[in-house]
């Protein structure tokens, strides 16, 4: 298996009839070790499907440099850089049995037909294309979606490439088989121990798959670490927002002296309720002292906040504006003095609450985190 890097790639797009062109991908480095999962998410357009192009050798390179296992690749023909790649349609050949779409690429480079044969009997066993069900000799069109996702997963496994680029495959499949695929893909990519480079917008499937994630945005790369490690410390506002179902909650307030910590106060229109405080633990308050009195975004995650028992300091009062039971967890829609939020509520209690009602709540000041409200920066705090 090989590792992949890319240095400084730019791809831009002339303007047409006089109009200003456009970078699609702005001076983006990635390194991609040996073996693993690396997935690259974020919204359409954002210019992931158009890095795993240039990897691919599908999409020319304006500037930069990718390196397959040490070798540059800039000016190698697809078909010479040994990756296969899998797209968001399977594009399998019709007239062919899932059998003949397997082979099709090995015989194209020559191999012997009995290592074509085990080698297509190797992948279909893997992927279950043997049991219950023997799938070889069925068309593509008596095959259901995933039957084909995976004959496509099979045509790449049985190239034995350096490394699987997947363009959102799974995009086409129902919600319940997109989950079915997103394990069998993982399972997959544990069995081989290959180098997999998966590009999609959906959050859930970047969270449970990756080993490590880039985190994109208008064609930069926004934070690249492990799926808990953005969720938990976000580079940004733009990162902390996305990753997350549902996003992160921000306020925009201010940090004011709370005897010898600082405290978080929310900025609210006069005349509302009162506004969210929320007191900052002492680290928290030593790492933030020189953004005291100073504007301030707080993001804190919807399972980091409860409603409040009595004995508990009350963080904020909020009305109920919408319920949503999920059966395991509830999810409240409730409005600020300045704000809407969402909480994860885990307490049957929640699923009862009524839209309209006013309710206390408190949120967990260690889970808290802070944004320059200018850049959106992420403060740190260790």
């Amino acid at each position: 298996m090989a590792s992949v890097r890319i240095e400084n790639l730019v791809k831009s797009y002339p303007g047409e009839k006089g109009r200003p062109g456009k970078t699609a991908v702005d001076h983006v480095n990635i390194e991609i070790r040996h073996r693993e999962f690396m997935v690259l998410v974020g919204p359409s357009g954002c210019g992931k499907s158009t890095t795993l192009r240039m990897i691919a050798g599908l999409e020319d390179i304006t500037s930069g440099a990718i390196y397959i296992e040490d070798r540059k690749v800039n000016e190698v023909a697809p078909k010479d850089r040994d990756i296969a790649m899998v797209f968001q349609n399977y594009a399998l050949y019709p007239h062919m049995s899932v059998r003949e779409n397997l082979a099709f690429g090995l015989k194209l480079r020559g191999l012997a037909k009995d290592e074509i044969a085990r080698r297509v009997d190797e992948a279909a066993r893997i992927l279950g294309l043997l049991e219950p069900d023997n799938l070889l000799e069925r068309k593509p069109k008596a095959l259901s979606g995933g039957q084909r996702q995976r004959v496509a997963l099979g045509r790449a496994m049985v190239r034995q490439p350096k490394a699987f680029l997947f363009d959102e495959p799974l995009s086409n499949l129902d919600a319940k088989m997109r989950v079915e695929m997103r394990a069998e893909i993982t399972r997959l990519h544990r069995r081989l121990q290959s180098t997999m480079i998966y590009v999609t917008h959906d959050q859930v499937e970047a969270m449970t798959m990756a080993d490590r994630m880039v985190v994109m945005h208008q064609g930069r790369v926004q934070q690249i670490a492990t799926p808990m490690e953005i969720y938990r410390n976000p580079a940004n506002r733009f990162v902390a927002g996305f990753i997350g179902s549902p996003p992160m909650n921000f306020l925009e307030g201010s940090l004011v002296g709370a005897g010898d910590r600082l405290a978080f106060r929310e900025k609210i229109p006069a005349g509302s309720l009162g506004p969210v405080q929320l007191s900052l633990t002492a680290e928290s308050s030593r790492h933030l002292t020189s953004h005291r009195d100073r504007e301030i975004v707080l993001g804190i995650r919807p399972e980091h906040i409860a409603e409040a028992t009595p004995r508990e300091t009350v963080t904020f009062s909020a009305a109920v504006d919408l319920v949503e039971p999920m059966g395991a967890e509830t999810y409240l829609h409730v409005r600020t003095g300045g704000h809407s939020l969402v909480i994860r509520s885990t307490d049957e209690k929640s699923a009862q609450a009524q839209a309209g009602s006013k309710r206390s709540f408190r949120a967990d000041p260690d889970r808290a985190r802070f944004f320059d409200p200018t850049n959106g920066q992420a403060l740190s705090i260790p």
